[in-house]
């Protein structure tokens, strides 16, 4: 499996020229560029995917599931991933918006938690990835129906077999139930394992007022 590719970079924050501290419509971009800053740091400690996430969701009912995804894109627009749209997570997004992921990665020691409003990528941006993805993960996304009962394993390979012969010699179309989800941060926390268990936490907030920066007790 090849190495996903590093999120888009982000501005670096632009300081407050009288007191040489960020101002606070800059925070936001002073997260990013951290976020950006730790995910390099763990692309290159060997870890095999280092964009896994949980991604943390909550039914009409109130009840929270959680599963890992690949974080395929981050930039200030949010952080992307993709999945069949109609599985137990699509469900759960189109009732309740709001969502959850959690980054950590134990070769560096560090954890990034983000939290905020889910919404679908574009059918141009899920046209573009489907395509940059290898034929047989194509294949899967047609073959499979994410979260439904199966009856067993030879009803799914016969599935697959199917789609193989349908698009036989030809390229294979991005299925309309397949695409992207961008979730959009209101909340991003950076943790960072210290010793005496006197971790490190940063917190980055949405408010009314913008965004805001603290600290938070281990």
């Amino acid at each position: 499996m090849s190495r996903p590719p590093a999120p888009n970079a982000v501005r670096r924050p632009t300081e407050n020229r009288t007191t040489g501290h960020p101002k606070v419509s800059d925070l936001y971009a002073e997260a990013m560029s951290r976020f950006d800053e730790v995910y390099t740091r763990a692309r290159g400690s060997g870890l095999r995917e280092p964009n896994q996430m949980n991604l943390a969701t909550v039914g009409a009912d109130g009840r929270p599931s959680s599963r890992v995804v690949l974080l395929k894109e981050a930039d200030e627009r949010g952080f992307v991933f993709y999945t069949n749209l109609q599985s137990r997570k699509g469900d759960e997004i189109r009732a309740k918006r709001f969502a959850a992921l959690c980054l950590y990665w134990e070769a560096i020691y560090e954890q990034i938690r983000i939290e905020g409003v889910v919404e679908e990528v574009s059918a141009t941006e899920s046209d573009a990835y489907f395509a940059s993805r290898d034929r047989t993960s194509q294949l899967g996304a047609w073959a499979s129906h994410q979260s439904r009962p199966l009856a067993s394993r030879v009803e799914l390979e016969a599935s697959l077999a199917s789609v193989r012969e349908r698009y036989e010699g030809q390229s294979v179309p991005r299925p309309s139930h397949w695409g992207g989800y961008r979730l959009i941060p209101d909340r991003i926390e950076f943790w960072v394992g210290r010793e005496f268990r006197l971790h490190d936490r940063t917190l980055y907030t949405k408010t009314e007022q913008g965004w805001q920066k603290s600290l938070l007790n281990p």
